[in-house]
C-alpha cells in the first residue's frame, strides 16, 4: 500500500486522500440519515447563543451535508479524469462542475424533503369555506354552540360551532363553515 501511495503524482494523492476521508463521512452521513432520521442539531454553549443547523432557511447550498457531497464527487470524478489520462486543468474543471451538480441536487432534494414536512398542528384556518356536518345540533342567531364533524388537513374533527342564522341546525344539516370565532370555535352557515 505504501508502494502504491509513494508512486502516485501529488495531484493523484491529494484527489485519493480527498476521496477516500470524504467517503467515509459521506457514508456516516446516509447511515445517521436511514437508522436516525434527519436530527436538527443544536448547540449551546455558555455564550447564550443557539445555533441551528440546517434549519432556517428555505434553500441552503452551503451546509456540511452539501460539502460532503461535493468533495466525495469532485474526488471520485477527478480520479476518474486523471485516470483518462485528462490534463490537470480539464480534470479539476471536470471534478469542480461535477462537484457543484452533486451540492446543487442535495440541495434541491433536501429542499423539496423539507417542504413535505408537517408539523401536526391544525390550522383553524383551514376549516374556512370547508363543508361539515352537524354533530349536535347548533341554535339559531348563536343561542347556543353545537359542534360539528369536519375534515380539516385530512382527519376528521368535531369542533364547536355557532351560526348567526335564524334557524337552528339539527343533527345531520349540512353546514358551510364562514369563519372563526374567538379561536377555535366556527361560525358556520348553511350550505347552498
Amino acid at each position: 500500500m505504501n508502494e502504491w501511495f509513494s508512486e502516485l503524482t501529488t495531484i493523484e494523492k491529494i484527489y485519493w486522500i480527498a476521496a477516500i476521508v470524504s467517503s467515509v463521512f459521506f457514508l456516516i452521513q446516509m447511515i445517521s440519515v436511514f437508522a436516525l432520521g434527519d436530527l436538527d442539531v443544536q448547540v449551546a454553549g455558555d455564550t447564550d447563543i443557539d445555533v441551528e443547523f440546517d434549519d432556517g432557511i428555505p434553500y441552503q447550498f452551503f451546509t456540511l451535508r452539501n460539502m460532503v457531497g461535493f468533495f466525495t464527487v469532485f474526488s471520485w470524478s477527478g480520479l476518474a479524469c486523471i485516470s483518462a489520462n485528462y490534463s490537470l486543468t480539464t480534470t479539476l474543471l471536470i471534478s469542480f462542475v461535477c462537484g457543484l451538480v452533486m451540492m446543487a441536487i442535495m440541495s434541491t432534494l433536501f429542499y423539496f424533503l423539507s417542504r413535505m414536512v408537517s408539523s401536526g398542528t391544525m390550522d383553524f384556518k383551514n376549516a374556512v369555506g370547508k363543508i361539515a356536518t352537524v354533530y349536535i345540533p347548533i341554535q339559531a342567531k348563536r343561542g347556543g354552540m353545537g359542534k360539528v364533524q369536519i375534515e380539516i388537513q385530512g382527519s376528521i374533527h368535531e369542533l364547536d360551532a355557532m351560526t348567526d342564522e335564524d334557524i337552528d341546525f339539527a343533527t345531520n344539516t349540512i353546514v358551510e363553515v364562514e369563519k372563526i370565532i374567538s379561536g377555535n370555535i366556527l361560525l358556520v352557515k348553511k350550505s347552498s
